[in-house]
């Protein structure tokens, strides 16, 4: 009896690799609308092992072999779904290997709120997680280029890599970081793999560093296509491959070490929390708020208020809270304003932060005295009452995922992002289209980088699904065009939006992009259609059809 393909593949590795049904079910879902069922999921326990699964999917091509890195599944893009080999890296590959003066060097499997715990004891922070911190590992922040309520601030994941260690096609581990113009002369010579990488790159970026330039969509955050524009930074001389990883969704090779910048977090902050009863003037009140300099300035809508009121008790079991007896009596204002009818159709938290309390709270202050022509309730916040608006901003989504009957998350324009200036002329436009659907949707996102997180709640069952998503998304993204904007701000492209990449970069742009895609990976092994050769009918046809 002929061998299987787990069977030939286990002898060469270290960690486990598996065929079982329940977990094959289990790896073919993540936060996403789509399913797709795996061949195998293996378990490296290093680098070695990635090295020799990328080798036998080399050598052996009539397999039609391809490699999809995942760890925490809670991509919204079925980004981390394939059809073949899933390669999870949490199980072995995720531990800190170290702490210095200003940075970390980690494994990609290790979650971010275990790699918080660690570093905060240094006095140091990563401040680009995002809101799913708390399920989300370290190497999917590097490849979907993530943020969160930090990145008016600091920025995403691309601005704190230092180096990432990858194997690529050829089956080898490189490393690549930051180089010189005169350490790039050195890096193009050899007749390697690498080598030919970097000629190749380097020829492509020389050639079309304009075009490219004019290309980079002119918002705050975005996080679709490849970093073609970040990697050679023509005023400071550099050159640097980790901008092209950043960001790529696993389809250049695997990401088996990485080393983060980090930042010394302020020691004190204050929140402001403002109440909108409509959005009529919620483009001032942004313009506004942020002249006084907030570190995170986030929203969220009614539908998620009355959602945490609703399931509080799981919220707080979830959470594995210390004193869940005192955070639950926390939200009592909350449940209460439910039930008598009084939910704001907006709220804003705008934290300020510096390192002194007093400086902290008196821009707070002066931001909430600038606020009050507009008529609306506004609160500081204590920390208590922080901490339980943040939970709210924070787990609206995953709680959404689990506990919605008849209907489900359905993410799919939930990542859009424009110029700040630009909401007086966006939102209108944008709530227009909205309109012209029966959707009930919540909205929650990062208000001061103008990045909205539009979640409808659907029926997936129902026939005219694909219809809603198709005719939606278009409309939705058209407008984003217009303004210039980007189609994900930090979510990434995955299944759900690839398709849409040539029609936002244009022809040209988008020939650079499987020119990339081709540098790397010729025989298309790393998680193959996304970025480049998507096709909406595949994705369409692994839709989920169960609510």
């Amino acid at each position: 009896m002929p061998k299987s393909l787990r069977q030939k593949l286990q002898p060469l590795l270290a960690g486990a690799i598996t065929s079982s049904r329940e977990i094959l079910t289990r790896y073919s879902r993540d936060a996403s609308l789509f399913t797709v069922r795996p061949q195998l999921v293996a378990y490296p326990k290093d680098a070695h092992d990635i090295r020799q699964l990328v080798l036998y999917a080399n050598q052996h091509p009539r397999a039609r072999l391809s490699l999809t890195a995942r760890s925490g599944g809670t991509d919204m893009t079925g980004g981390p779904l394939n059809e073949s080999i899933i390669i999870d890296a949490s199980r072995h590959m995720n531990r800190l290997l170290s702490v210095g003066p200003g940075y970390a060097v980690v494994q990609p499997g290790l979650f971010y709120r275990d790699f918080e715990a660690a570093t905060l004891p240094h006095n140091l922070l990563l401040p680009s997680y995002p809101a799913s911190r708390e399920i989300c590992t370290v190497g999917g922040m590097v490849a979907n280029n993530a943020g969160g309520e930090k990145s008016l601030t600091y920025g995403k994941t691309e601005r704190y890599i230092t180096a990432l260690k990858a194997v690529l096609r050829d089956g080898r581990e490189h490393t690549f970081r930051k180089l010189t113009m005169a350490e790039l002369q050195q890096h193009l010579k050899p007749r390697t793999f690498a080598g030919s990488i970097y000629r190749q790159v380097w020829q492509l970026i020389e050639q079309h560093h304009d075009l490219l330039q004019r290309a980079k969509p002119k918002v705050t955050k975005n996080s679709t296509g490849y970093n073609l524009w970040n990697v050679y930074d023509a005023p400071a001389q550099t050159f640097d491959l980790t901008q092209l990883l950043v960001g790529s969704q696993g389809t250049l090779g695997i990401i088996t070490e990485i080393t983060f910048r980090l930042v010394t977090p302020k020691p004190h902050t204050q929140l402001l929390i403002i109440f909108l009863d409509d959005l009529k003037e919620l483009a001032d009140i942004v313009q506004r708020t942020l002249t006084y300099l907030p570190e995170s300035f986030e929203s969220f809508d009614s539908h998620t208020f009355k959602l945490t009121a609703r399931f509080l008790p799981t919220l707080v079991k979830q959470l594995k809270a210390k004193n869940a007896l005192s955070l639950a009596w926390q939200f009592l204002p909350e449940i209460t304003t439910v039930l008598t009818g009084g939910t704001p159709a907006l709220l804003l938290l705008a934290e300020f932060a510096s390192d002194s309390a007093a400086e902290v709270r008196l821009r707070a202050q002066a931001a909430a005295a600038a606020l009050r022509p507009f008529k609306l309730k506004t609160r500081l916040a204590s920390p208590a009452e922080a901490r339980k608006y943040w939970i709210m901003r924070r787990e609206s989504f995953n709680l959404l995922r689990h506990h919605l009957h008849g209907r489900r998350t359905a993410p799919f324009i939930d990542d859009i992002v424009v110029r700040p200036e630009q909401l007086p002329e966006f939102l209108p436009r944008l709530t227009q289209i909205m309109s012209q659907y029966n959707l009930t949707y919540t909205i929650t996102g990062h208000i001061g980088d103008a990045n909205f997180h539009i979640i409808p709640l659907m029926d997936v069952s129902r026939p005219d699904t694909d219809d809603i998503i198709e005719e939606l998304s278009a409309k939705v993204y058209d407008l984003v065009f217009a303004f210039g904007g980007s189609i994900s701000g930090e979510h990434n492209d995955g299944l759900v939006r690839s398709h849409y990449l040539e029609k936002m970069y244009g022809p040209e742009v988008y020939r650079l992009f499987a020119e990339i895609k081709n540098i790397f990976d010729p025989d298309n092994i790393f998680n193959p259609g996304k970025k480049v050769g998507a096709d909406w009918a595949y994705a369409k046809k692994h839709l989920i059809r169960k609510n």
